[in-house]
């Protein structure tokens, strides 16, 4: 029976891999100009460390999104279902609150949700996370955003415009809440499955349905930029502040909220215009309390998670994706069984400074020629008992048809020109 890939898992082929590459590569030069050093957290943690950052209303734990099991010692161990709580575990564990603050953190790689499969969405997928800790205020909120922004910029995603809310503090979201389920219940039966049990755990996030009936009752309500506290406000109008300093393209979300509990004041998104319904990149937002959840000491936090798919698949969308890699320099073709082994003895030395392939058996000249153009090469490079006996290799430059013989010595300058 042919095995198949999980169902919402997806293998990354080798014509896919520079666009990953180039991602990575571009986040650790924009991130590492900023002083955003790399962590890697495992995959899995302790349940725990997910049980107390998420909240007990968070989507995750609502929808059982979380991939659980028990080690053999009857520990319950999660699949991580997204970067920060682990990021923030290892903060804590490792005493990295000494450091002078604000600590910069990302990482990069795969986390797991049991999700309803789409474009899009998987339920193995992977994040390029981003964490500043430590410091308060609406200037490293601008940063974090910054930061963002400018990563997507670099990798050549047009249009950028983030969408800028504030979930407010605590006491706001708790009154806002409040004020949600006195304004729906009376009308909860005409809500959707979904936003029937948010409203009862988390009201806030029924302003995230995309169920159209949802969205007619919620359309008349306040939002939570429209009940946002003092203090939240005024955090809000720095950020913004900043932003319009540096020139970056902001909207005002008033109904932009986050699903995990642990979120407090800015929350933002990053979209990219005109890529179609799915613009919405990356987003993020302020946690100021999660360490302190975690055992840790109070202290303030930002940070943001991109979709790497979704980035690639916008990248693609916009005309922005790197090129597959390039094929070999030259492709030997062995003409006979004693050349068969000359082929693979002089690829190794070229390889020193050329991408060197090469057939592992014998070729007739027609066979290897379309070898070596199925592979992508510039060059074939043929030889069999004349070469041999002349001490060359007959290359054949395959877009013009040129044609030439080169001593053994003189290949890899022979194959590094730039045929005119």
């Amino acid at each position: 029976m042919r095995s198949r890939a999980v169902k919402g898992t997806y293998d990354v082929l080798p014509e896919s891999t520079p666009a990953w590459r180039r991602l990575r590569s571009t986040t650790e030069t924009v991130l590492g100009r900023a002083g955003v050093r790399e962590i890697v957290p495992p995959i899995f943690e302790y349940s725990e460390i997910f049980d107390k950052s998420v909240g007990p209303s968070a989507d995750l734990v609502v929808q059982k999104e979380m991939y659980r099991f028990e080690d053999r010692g009857g520990r319950s161990l999660t699949l991580r279902p997204e970067f920060t709580a682990g990021v923030l575990r290892a903060y804590v564990e490792h005493g990295m609150h000494t450091r002078p603050t604000p600590v910069k953190l990302w990482s990069f790689g795969p986390a797991f949700r049991a999700e309803n499969v789409q474009r899009g969405r998987f339920r193995q997928f992977h994040q390029i996370n981003c964490e500043l800790l430590g410091a308060p205020g609406p200037l490293v909120d601008a940063e974090a955003i910054a930061l963002l922004h400018d990563l997507l910029q670099a990798l050549g995603l047009p249009d950028l415009v983030v969408a800028l809310g504030s979930v407010g503090d605590p006491e706001d979201r708790e009154a806002y809440n409040a004020y949600l389920r006195e304004a729906l219940e009376p009308r909860e039966h005409e809500l959707s499955d979904t936003s029937r049990e948010r409203l009862r755990l988390n009201p806030m996030r029924v302003l995230d349905s995309k169920d159209e009936g949802d969205q007619r009752l919620v359309a008349d309500l306040d939002t939570p930029l429209d009940r946002l506290g003092d203090a939240a406000r005024a955090h809000l109008d720095g950020v913004a502040a900043f932003l319009d300093a540096w020139g970056i393209a902001y909207e005002l979300a008033p109904s932009l909220v986050r699903g995990l509990d642990y979120y407090r004041r800015t929350a933002f998104e990053i979209h990219a215009q005109g890529i179609g319904a799915q613009s919405a990149l990356a987003g993020g937002g302020r946690y100021d309390g999660l360490v302190e959840s975690l055992g840790g000491p109070p202290t303030p936090g930002i940070g943001w998670a991109l979709g790497v798919e979704r980035v690639l698949d916008a990248l693609q969308e916009a005309g922005a994706a790197p090129a597959a890699d390039a094929g070999p320099a030259v492709f030997l073709v062995p003409m006979d069984a004693v050349a068969v082994g000359e082929a693979a003895a002089l690829a190794r030395r070229l390889r020193t400074d050329v991408h060197v392939e090469h057939a592992y058996t014998e070729r007739k000249p027609g066979k290897g020629l379309r070898d070596a153009d199925r592979a992508g090469a510039r060059y074939a490079a043929l030889r069999g008992a004349r070469e041999r006996e002349a001490g060359v290799w007959t290359l054949k430059h395959l877009a013009s048809g040129d044609q030439r013989e080169i001593p053994e010595a003189a290949m890899s300058a022979a194959v590094l020109e730039v045929p005119a």
